[in-house]
């Protein structure tokens, strides 16, 4: 495993756990119902997420009836979740090493937590793990920005003016979660029925306030994009920032701006 990426990885979240509320959970919570949804959460089962930020997700399944546990790597991020839920059992956790009995859970889920692991395969046996006979794991992953708009946005403006060789932290690249023949094989290899596996598409418009929002969230509340904007010279951070707000014009939404993400909701059963 890629220890350094997995301080890399903490510690960004540790730092910016406190914006996430105002950064991210605009996005991210708009495919929970598709992540809940694939993975048949229903009343009374026992499920996991995994990688769990301040815990939506987990918050969500327990809203459907079912007993949530959540655990992130970030100490700061379950300090919120706590306090948003004081009845889920949230706790500091590696998703790569999962401190639970084999098959204690009949549903695994991952709201875009998988992407910033320094180990996919490794994510993938833990959920099987965890899971019991014929319990299914789920999780949402970005797909790239030749299939979302909103990914678009930001990728074409730091292609144009930024470098993408700076020194940063290098994890496994997040867009191979985002193709089904690799998900299909990865997960079948971490011991689910090949023929289980599902990979469905979704996409949702995440309302903005204004045409900078995107470029300073990257900027100041993200972890692997805000340190390769981090990097650049001002020159070329001013010119991504510039192209970005151009950009967002063909989202205007009075008063606002509603951006198309798209992502990828994939689920697969144990045995």
């Amino acid at each position: 495993m890629n220890s350094d990426y997995a301080r890399f990885q903490r510690d960004g979240w540790q730092r910016v756990a406190g914006q996430y509320e105002h950064a991210w959970a605009g996005l991210t919570r708009l495919f929970i119902s598709d992540l809940l949804d694939a993975a048949q959460v229903s009343a009374r089962q026992r499920v996991l997420d995994v990688a769990c930020g301040p815990g939506y997700a987990a918050e969500a399944a327990r809203d459907r009836g079912a007993t949530a546990t959540g655990i992130d790597i970030s100490s700061e991020m379950i300090r919120l979740a706590r306090e948003r839920n004081t009845d889920i059992d949230f706790r500091v956790g590696d998703a790569t090493a999962l401190a639970f009995d084999t098959s204690q859970f009949d549903v695994v889920i991952s709201n875009f937590g998988v992407i910033h692991a320094p180990d996919y395969a490794a994510v993938f046996a833990e959920a099987r793990r965890v899971l019991r006979p014929h319990g299914i794991f789920a999780f949402t992953a970005w797909a790239g920005p030749e299939a979302s708009a909103g990914a678009r946005i930001m990728d074409a403006a730091i292609r144009a003016h930024g470098d993408v060789n700076v020194a940063i932290p290098r994890g496994p690249d997040s867009l191979m979660l985002a193709k089904p023949d690799v998900c299909r094989a990865m997960l079948a290899d971490a011991g689910f029925g090949a023929a289980s596996v599902t990979v469905r598409t979704a996409t949702h418009r995440w309302r903005v306030p204004d045409a900078s929002f995107i470029f300073e969230r990257e900027r100041d509340a993200g972890v692997r994009t805000a340190a390769l904007l981090a990097k650049q010279t001002s020159h070329a951070l001013d010119a991504i920032q510039r192209d970005v707000e151009a950009a967002m014009a063909a989202f205007a939404d009075p008063p606002g701006f509603l951006v198309p993400y798209t992502a990828q909701v994939v689920s697969a059963a144990a045995p």
